[in-house]
């Protein structure tokens, strides 16, 4: 039997992450509400329309935690003018419309665990990566700080989580085109391969952040796994798991004419050695330590 304090409220929960959040908290009886963009179909979900009309505080009133997954998806290629806008409105609008509500129910507000990523570090070769590191200079990072940013809005009384997501080696997830393109033969190093990738698995994303919210966790958190793996380490252990080869390299110049620059810097050649510190602090324990047992782990899954 749980009483309000356990109630947790999701936006965004039509996504991988959201998706499989609440289908962990559910499983151990914790009782979720999501706000959806439309009329709501079940009990459990409040309409809003953030950017359009402001979220009534009543609704996440005596809430445990609200946890904010809006945005459109990077992976959606290529990144037009016209889409770079669509990345950033999809997440400051409804950051912003969060943020405003919590911050109306002062020292009552909820905990707000919202989401950024770490591309708010960009291009870092050569660099150990913490939260107390400074934002890079690309387009996903800039994006990242405007996001949190919003996100801190929520005031002085609530406490608000900034989640650093890595990519995540999930079949939906970052390895969805790798997956494909191995199947056909086609996959080998992308620009040199030698670029560090940060990444996570499903699994150990959706438990990092039931433990931010259980441990009262504020501030940046790495949600990334703890041993660095390069581009061709990660593509050369799917490769292995398919029982494909791994020979045909992508050089960084056509991935940047095919993808344009913006989203093959970002995404694909970007350098980021990211340290989770703030969860190994805080006793955290990963059960997919390495990207080869991430990788495992999903295609196992999958």
């Amino acid at each position: 039997m749980t009483d309000d304090t356990d109630r947790i409220i999701i936006s965004g929960s039509s996504g991988l992450i959201g998706g499989a959040l609440v289908e962990s908290l559910r499983s151990d009886g914790i009782r979720v509400a999501r706000l959806v963009r439309r009329a709501p179909r079940s009990a459990d979900e409040i309409e809003w329309h953030p950017g359009e009309q402001p979220l009534d505080p009543a609704v996440i009133a005596g809430a445990r935690a609200v946890v904010n997954f809006n945005g459109a998806s990077i992976g959606k290629l290529p990144w037009t003018r016209r889409y770079r806008d669509v990345l950033r409105s999809s997440r400051l609008l409804p950051t912003r419309a969060l943020a405003s509500a919590i911050r109306r129910l002062g020292a009552e507000a909820p905990a707000l665990v919202s989401a950024s990523a770490v591309g708010f570090y960009g291009d870092r070769p050569g660099e150990l990566l913490t939260e107390s590191s400074d934002r890079g200079d690309s387009f996903l990072a800039l994006l990242s700080a405007a996001w949190e940013r919003e996100a801190l809005l929520a005031g002085p009384d609530a406490r608000v989580a900034l989640l650093r997501t890595a990519p995540l080696l999930h079949p939906e997830g970052v390895l969805k085109p790798m997956v494909a393109l191995t199947r056909f033969g086609l996959s080998g190093p992308l620009g040199t391969g030698r670029q560090i990738w940060p990444w996570i698995s499903l699994d150990d994303e959706v438990r990092a952040i039931r433990h931010i919210i259980d441990h009262g966790l504020e501030g940046p958190v790495n949600l990334s796994g703890p041993e660095p793996a390069s581009a061709n380490e990660i593509g050369r252990t799917l490769a292995d798991r398919l029982h494909r080869p791994f020979l045909l390299p992508a050089p960084a110049w056509a991935l940047r004419l095919g993808l344009s620059a913006d989203a093959a810097d970002s995404l694909l050649l970007s350098d980021a050695r990211v340290q989770p510190k703030a969860l190994l602090d805080s006793g955290f324990e990963f059960s997919h330590p390495t990207a080869q047992a991430a990788i495992d782990a999903s295609l196992q899954d999958g």
